[in-house]
């Protein structure tokens, strides 16, 4: 959005507008640009406060009246949590760890949470997963693929469990997509739970996912061979599928070295080699 501002500036119209990444703000530096301490996602900050979303829209567009050349400014209020990890209860309970593989595990975790993800699919009469080009048919499919890799197959190379699938991106591109849909799958199976109370936020779900599900284990996994790839345009990939706060040691895009390239252009250099752009 910060580059079409520049092309709706030429036309003649002001802008403004709501960063939730700041490196990228001012890489582009858009004409005005309000950036928010929040996750990514909530650009308005908590969710069913209408008072707090509408003074950040107040801040946004006073930027039209007083900023007189490219500006970002910060937002001076924390979002907050709206429900911590505690106050929400998943609507299965998953056993002890059990021996087996990392793909029998996971699979057997989906097949516990398939039927409350069917039935708020059933509910809604559709489900946001998809990116991939999967199916929630597709979803054991999906569990195989991030096994393999977490268990040390090409970055890649689609491994020969996923090979039936029309996928909608190339390898390794293809792996943000996957963990994104299996994410929203575990989503889906926890926004139908038994009793009352506010649906979990953002955060609450993150850290549920990465702390105490297979699937966190097998996302990071996933993490952790792309460190040991040793190819720090990788991390871009990374980046995606580890939200920050879940690389140990690390943020999740990696620390700026020295040769790293400046802002921006390091996102773009990443995403060129995901796409098969480069060498």
């Amino acid at each position: 959005m910060g580059g079409l501002a520049h092309y709706i500036e030429r036309a003649g119209v002001a802008t403004t507008g709501i960063s939730l990444i700041r490196e990228h703000t001012e890489a582009l530096r858009p004409p005005r640009s309000l950036w928010v301490p929040f996750p990514l996602g909530r650009p308005l900050g908590r969710a069913g406060d209408s008072d707090f979303q509408t003074r950040v829209l107040r801040s946004t567009l006073r930027l039209l009246d007083t900023a007189t050349e490219p500006c970002l400014e910060d937002y001076p209020e924390e979002a907050g949590e709206t429900v911590g990890a505690e106050n929400w209860v998943c609507p299965v309970s998953f056993p002890p760890a059990e021996p087996g593989t990392l793909e029998a595990r996971l699979r057997a975790e989906i097949a516990r949470l398939r039927p409350w993800a069917q039935e708020t699919q059933r509910r809604r009469g559709r489900t946001l997963l998809g990116a991939s080009g999967a199916t929630p048919d597709d979803v054991d499919t999906m569990a195989a693929v991030l096994s393999s890799i977490a268990g040390g197959a090409s970055l890649y190379e689609m491994p020969a469990g996923g090979a039936h699938v029309e996928w909608w991106h190339s390898m390794p591109f293809l792996l943000r997509h996957i963990a994104e849909d299996l994410r929203v799958f575990y989503q889906e199976a926890v926004a139908v739970r038994p009793g009352q109370g506010p649906a979990p936020d953002h955060v609450a779900l993150t850290h549920w996912v990465f702390t105490e599900t297979v699937l966190g284990e097998a996302l990071s996994g996933v993490g952790k061979a792309i460190t040991d790839a040793g190819d720090r345009r990788l991390l871009t990939l990374r980046g995606y599928i580890i939200p920050e706060g879940y690389v140990e040691g690390d943020e999740s895009f990696g620390k700026r070295q020295a040769g790293d390239p400046p802002g921006f252009q390091r996102a773009l250099v990443g995403n060129a080699l995901l796409r098969g752009e480069t060498e």
